[in-house]
């Protein structure tokens, strides 16, 4: 028996950012950065993991807009024209540093790594990233979750359950769309949970969720080994809390690894950096200027006066990360373990886009982590929710309380004076979708049946958590304002044309063609009794 596991978990999430009325969208740019610089990655780090026969499980969120996007033909084919882009920016940065001893290796690494992400996306996967996640998830080393079907944030939905259910309920159909299969666990969006909403996971088959740190110290009766075991609800799902200590190690902008001198700057990118006559090819065609991906310093220190990256240096500091990190839950789970009488799990959840997109090493100290708990001398294993529970079925009971991993812990940053005014609107919309499900549960006309199910489209991207947390953060405001207002404004029109029976179908085909996430949905999810309405 293990002395202690490693719970490494990744919350791979980005909102529904389709924009198919823009030849070049600003939001879509996040897409592409993510499957260029995280999604790829990782895909390569287990790849190689396996391949060389290195023990690991790992478990990773994959939300419902994230696995609907990859799967969007329109986005598929954008991204090969984002890709091939950069790979002929960095044949001409070739040209340009040739000269350079300190650029000129950079130029040859993006080259070597864009033509890599094209290699991938392509000719291995044929555009379809999540082919290669469930891949690896059949062979065992990868445990895929779900998410609230638009990220909601589902305390703050309370007072409408028929809301909370449908965000739940959408999520389970979609996976099984994309996955083959049932999820057996959940990210609940922001780590947000509201005691008894885990008796609708348990309805859809969900074995386990996270919860942050408070959620289980606050839990009641409180829970007799603390944050290293999970608690089991009242309804049997287990709750897994994330552990401060790891998350610090990684995160604090003071402690964290990824603010090491060696480490590449995500700040300084070339596409601020390089003449705009030069560059306009490669940013957004109204010359506006975005980051490329192509970054040739390393965060060097306090200073404005950068140095160049220098890769094998960078790679170098990986190792020793990992080595310190996996050490450093070596000691915690030896004391823990005297302490509990039994093997403590260490859960470590993160954004899965720190790794490689803001932190663009990531995905190498992950690997490394690896084979550093695959070597013979650490007692401690890697395992995935699943894993622990088959092998410790008895688990302390408990309610968690309501927590989310957002600054201050509850909801505030979700709900505060400058995003409270979404509410209102939210909440209006959830009661007219539930109106309208009671109303029409049975209807069977072609065109009412379409309205009825784009008007949930635009509910649920309206719920999105991400436009209230962009609003609290202050970048993209205008965007984020602007998706909740129009989802808002859609919806709204759709239920009156809905009540009159006059339904518009030119408006109802634009919102389809644009807004054409889940198309599996089935509005009747939000009636009252939605009893005899089976997840398919």
């Amino acid at each position: 028996m293990s002395q202690g596991y490693l719970n490494m978990v990744l919350h791979a999430h980005l909102p529904f950012v389709r924009h198919p009325e823009y030849r070049d969208s600003f939001e879509e740019k996040w897409l592409y950065e993510a499957i260029t610089e995280t999604y790829i990655p990782l895909i390569l780090v287990y790849q190689e993991l396996i391949e060389k026969k290195i023990h690991f499980r790992i478990t990773m969120s994959i939300t419902p807009p994230l696995m609907e996007m990859l799967a969007d033909d329109m986005l598929q084919k954008r991204y090969v024209q984002h890709i091939e882009r950069l790979i002929e920016l960095s044949e001409k940065e070739k040209v340009r540093t040739r000269n350079d001893p300190g650029f000129y290796p950079l130029a040859l690494m993006y080259e070597r790594k864009f033509r890599l992400s094209r290699e991938v996306f392509v000719d291995r996967y044929h555009m379809n990233l999540l082919t290669a996640f469930k891949e690896i998830q059949s062979l065992g080393y990868l445990e895929i979750m779900t998410c609230c079907a638009t990220h909601g944030f589902l305390p703050l939905m309370e007072p409408h359950k028929e809301a909370i259910r449908a965000q739940l309920h959408i999520a389970v159909n979609n996976y099984r769309k994309h996955m083959g299969a049932s999820p057996r666990g959940i990210w609940l969006a922001e780590c947000g949970y509201y005691p008894g909403h885990d008796e609708i996971l348990k309805e859809l088959g969900i074995r386990f969720f996270f919860v942050d740190s408070h959620g289980i110290l606050l839990a009641r009766p409180r829970p007799k080994y603390a944050l290293y075991s999970p608690v089991l609800c009242p309804s049997g799902v287990a709750a897994f809390a994330r552990d401060p200590e790891s998350s610090r190690q990684v995160w604090s902008s003071i402690e964290g690894y990824p603010g090491d001198f060696d480490y590449r700057e995500f700040y300084r990118d070339a596409g601020y950096d390089l003449p705009l006559d030069y560059i306009a090819p490669y940013i957004h065609e109204s010359g506006i200027r975005v980051n490329t991906g192509v970054k040739y310093y390393r965060i060097t220190g306090p200073t404005d006066q950068k140095e160049p990256y220098n890769e094998e240096a960078a790679i170098g500091k990986t190792r020793s990360h990992a080595r310190h990190f996996v050490n450093s839950r070596t000691e915690q789970s030896s004391s823990l373990s005297e302490l509990m009488g039994r093997p403590p799990i260490i859960t470590c959840p993160y954004d899965a886009e720190l790794y490689g997109h803001w932190w663009y090493e990531g995905p190498e100290f992950l690997k490394a982590v690896f084979y550093e708990t695959a070597a013979q001398n650490y007692p401690i294993e890697p395992i995935t929710p699943i894993g622990f529970l088959e092998r410790h079925p008895d688990n302390p009971c408990a309610t968690p309380s309501l927590s989310s991993w957002g600054h201050k812990g509850y909801c505030e940053y979700w709900l505060e004076e400058c995003n409270d005014w979404i509410y209102r609107h939210l909440h209006k919309a959830a009661e007219r979708m539930t109106e309208l499900a009671n109303a029409f549960k049975r209807c069977n006309e072609p065109l009412k049946v379409r309205a009825l199910n784009q008007a949930a489209r635009e509910l649920l991207l309206a719920q999105s958590s991400d436009w209230a947390f962009i609003i609290k953060t202050g970048t993209c405001v205008e965007y984020a304002e602007k998706r909740t207002k129009e989802h808002v404004l859609f919806f709204t029109r759709l239920y009156d044309e809905i009540k009159k029976g006059a339904v518009t179908l030119p408006f109802l085909e634009a919102l389809e063609k644009k807004n054409n996430i889940f198309r599996e949905i089935d509005y009747r999810i939000y009636a009252s009794r939605p009893e005899e309405i089976q997840p398919h």
